[in-house]
């Protein structure tokens, strides 16, 4: 059963709450929400890194959003901090039905408890080799975004890094990081689409330079609709079970990758958003939304996970999918037009830088 505890609204440097006042100083970044873990722990930084993790994706978060809305004209940030009585919780932000996003969503999620044996089957099909059949203690945080725009001629945005600690009967704790983020256009500009991959491979190669290509075609495989035989968009980078060569390592890559998404996305948000649009692109938007809900709902990994973990929020699961869609029966692209050109690229991934 969950529970949804306060939503808060920004004064300057102080989020009041429902249940009390949440201060932001120089040593905690600007918050949506209250975390949730206690503040006091999050500034003393223990040097876990769980600790750690949940710190930055809480003030990714909060940069993200402060981004998303310097660029919406209309509504504020719907913010929603939420538990679970298994352990832990969350903080989902969402705008619906801007001028600029139709929706966009920033969820964070902070879990705890034990991993069910299902859970642990859907992990191990993905070569983990965990103990099957038992329940074991877990830690899992991440920050995971959609950003749907109105305008057909802005892409859509997903992008997810996480962090996850089990705990097996003998002691031993298994963690590992993964994530990834990725562009889906409704209209081919392969000048956006170059400086989106340049982006990340720039993120990637100050790490290791064999990075963005290893990630940039497991994103290309990942996202990819099997039933349709084309991609969800034109990719960017995905990895999971990240755990070597050290803790320490691994976090480096993430906090670079999820600094670049900003850089990576604002820039294309500005230079698209004011274009002209009709009925035709809308449509052919809608139905390339329907693609993206029918990727989240059959084959995403995050999903199956979050349903299957007891106490699941699933208004928080769902919010990567769009306000409206559709689905045209045996809809094909007109031979020669735009929305054919992308559809070349969604069946062959191209390599973009």
């Amino acid at each position: 059963m969950l529970k949804t505890l306060c939503v808060g609204a920004s004064l300057g440097s102080i989020y009041i709450f429902k249940s009390g006042v949440f201060k932001v100083n120089a040593e905690t970044p600007r918050y949506m929400a209250e975390p949730l873990t206690d503040s006091s722990v999050l500034i003393k930084d223990s040097g876990l890194m769980r600790v750690r993790m949940e710190k930055f994706i809480m003030g990714l978060q909060g940069e993200f959003c402060r981004a998303i809305k310097d660029q919406e004209e209309k509504g504020e940030w719907q913010v929603d901090r939420w538990t679970r009585e298994e352990g832990g919780g969350g903080v989902t932000c969402v705008i619906q039905d801007g001028h600029i996003f139709e929706k966009a969503g920033v969820g964070v999620s902070v879990v705890h408890g034990l991993i069910p044996p299902s859970a642990v089957a859907q992990m191990n099909a993905r070569g983990k080799k965990l103990p099957e059949g038992e329940e074991m203690p877990f830690f899992a945080c991440g920050i995971s975004s959609v950003i749907h725009p109105r305008n057909p001629n802005v892409p859509t945005l997903h992008f997810n890094y996480r962090y996850f600690e089990v705990q097996e009967s003998s002691g031993k704790v298994r963690w590992w990081f993964g994530g990834g983020c990725d562009l889906t256009p409704y209209y081919l500009d392969e000048e956006d689409g170059k400086y989106f991959h340049q982006t990340l491979k720039t993120a990637c190669d100050k790490h290791n330079t064999k990075f963005y290509s290893k990630f940039k075609a497991w994103c290309d495989d990942y996202f990819r609709i099997k039933h349709r035989n084309i991609s969800r968009g034109i990719g960017g980078i995905f990895f999971d079970d990240l755990d070597s060569p050290t803790p320490e390592k691994c976090f480096g890559f993430v906090k670079e990758c999820g600094n670049a998404v900003i850089p990576s996305y604002i820039p294309l948000v500005e230079k698209n958003k004011n274009k002209g649009y009709g009925y035709a692109e809308r449509q052919w938007q809608l139905i390339r939304r329907g693609h993206y809900a029918e990727f989240n709902l059959v084959y995403d990994r995050g999903t199956k996970f979050g349903l299957y973990t007891p106490g699941a929020r699933y208004e928080s699961i769902l919010m990567s999918l769009p306000l409206n869609a559709k689905w045209e029966y045996m809809h094909v692209p007109e031979q020669g037009s735009k929305e054919a050109k992308l559809v070349e690229i969604l069946k062959n991934p191209k390599e973009w830088v």
